[in-house]
């Protein structure tokens, strides 16, 4: 190319034609040196091309080892997590089921602890603080039970099947409905229900001796006994509280009719409920009770502290564990 614009320049100058040897050889000298040029610059280039492509593969190979690497840790922390969701979500659903502190219930608060405070003190005026500090006793003493099962938690499937003969009085039996013909009277669930200890948010049994028989939510092996009376800060009268109490429990299979007593009847435990301390009673089981299994209960309370005309039952709850192996409980059936 470049000999060839050097003739034509030469040409059209209008002179002859002179072919200078030293000329045309240097012009091969140079087209030979820019042909060595363009091919050595296109192998750098395909070699830097393939240093790239080598690297950018190599950073890849890299990357997604890291990833497959790190998926299997990232998987085991979203399986931590899920797995304390639902203990959340467990620990949300115990909360959810239990009725917290509405208006009506505060205005009860209130009421009671001025009955309290006119009793003992004359016409004293109940405080903010009176409110808060009960209201935090019972609140704090409700949370401290959500850590051990209640297997007679009604929500849970527990329901009472038998009872003595409730306490009504006039205007007040509309307010007791039977739920079968085994006289099991529908507000006889509230013994299986948080009450916060709220004062009347109890069953009444007649007279100062009877018992209660519940159906668990399942089969466990019992632990303890938790018996509950109204808080003193707000029942001013406590004396219809069950005192002497023994606990007796079985196994008698949910195929069986609720109403009839098939199994073996065993003492779980004894006990007598001190007023004097605190209002929820927990009494662990006979040593000689060991491992054996049980899907119905009773406590039958022999006396009271001292109501004659009844006894006032606010929460039961049984606590224990379900047994892990399929030949105990084929073995009570």
């Amino acid at each position: 190319m470049i000999r060839m614009l050097a003739l034509k320049s030469v040409d059209s100058s209008g002179g002859s034609l002179v072919v200078v040897p030293d000329f045309v050889r240097r012009i091969d000298e140079v087209e030979s040196f820019v042909k060595t040029k363009m091919t050595m610059m296109q192998v750098h280039v395909d070699v830097v091309d393939k240093k790239i492509k080598s690297e950018v593969g190599g950073l890849r190979r890299e990357l997604s080892d890291k990833i497959e690497e790190n998926v299997g840790v990232v998987n085991h922390r979203f399986e931590k997590l899920d797995s304390k969701s639902e203990m959340l979500e467990k620990k949300l659903g115990e909360l959810g089921a239990v009725e917290f502190f509405s208006k009506e219930y505060l205005d009860k608060i209130i009421d009671d602890l001025m009955n309290v405070k006119r009793g003992d003190n004359g016409d004293m005026e109940v405080t903010l603080d009176d409110i808060i500090m009960t209201t935090r006793c019972i609140l704090l003493k409700e949370i401290q039970r959500l850590g051990r099962v209640d297997y007679a938690l009604s929500s849970g499937g527990a329901m009472i099947v038998r009872h003595s003969e409730p306490f009504i009085i006039g205007k007040v039996r509309r307010w007791f409905r039977k739920i079968s013909l085994t006289t099991v009277y529908r507000d006889s669930e509230k013994m299986l229900k948080p009450s916060f200890k709220e004062s009347s948010q109890c069953f009444p049994l007649k007279g100062n001796s009877g018992f209660v028989q519940i159906r668990l939510r399942t089969t466990i092996i019992p632990e303890a006994i938790t018996l509950e009376h109204v808080d003193k800060a707000v029942g001013y009268d406590r004396s219809n509280a069950p005192k002497n109490c023994q606990v007796y429990g079985w196994h008698q299979g949910h195929d069986a009719d609720i109403g009839v007593e098939t199994g073996k009847m065993f003492l779980l435990a004894q006990f007598s409920y001190d007023l004097e301390k605190s209002d929820a009673k927990t009494f662990n089981v006979l040593d000689s009770v060991g491992s054996g299994l049980v899907d119905t209960v009773r406590l039958d309370f022999t006396s009271n502290h001292g109501s004659p005309s009844h006894t006032c039952i606010y929460r039961l709850q049984f606590h224990g564990h379900e047994p892990t192996s399929v030949s105990m409980l084929a073995t009570q059936s």
